[in-house]
């Protein structure tokens, strides 16, 4: 599992300066000048969590926990979840497309995260 987490963090960090450099120069002249700011919360909350994924798997070399997997999972799909909802609405709406209701997706990933970090601190105070 930890190299995984570590591989998927890695990956999922790359990933996320690649969008972030994406977001700063030519998102600009493209997005609704209200939507760079959200596109911009979900590469913050992208890096987040990729080194949250980073964290998961080193700790999960010390001291494997089921709940360190658990988390891990909940790092990534908040990651699906929240940052590619809001990535999914900031550039559709160049386009002039509204995703309306899809939007309560990104809470259900803020969910993931807040259940991730809960998980991680779970198997922390456990640990012997």
């Amino acid at each position: 599992m930890y190299k995984r987490a570590l591989v998927s963090g890695a990956l999922l960090l790359a990933l996320a300066v690649i969008l972030g450099a994406f977001g700063a120069h030519a998102l600009k002249q493209i997005l609704p000048a209200d939507q760079l700011p959200v596109f911009e919360t979900g590469v913050r909350y992208h890096f987040y969590h990729g080194f949250a994924l980073l964290i998961a798997g080193i700790l999960y070399q010390s001291f494997p926990d089921k709940n360190i997997v658990r988390a891990a999972s909940c790092f990534l799909f908040g990651i699906i979840l929240f940052s590619g909802s809001l990535y999914a609405m900031s550039l559709l709406s160049a386009y002039g497309i509204s995703l309306g209701p899809v939007g309560i997706i990104t809470p259900i990933g803020g969910l993931f995260f807040i259940v991730g970090w809960l998980l991680l601190l779970l198997a922390i105070i456990k640990k012997r």
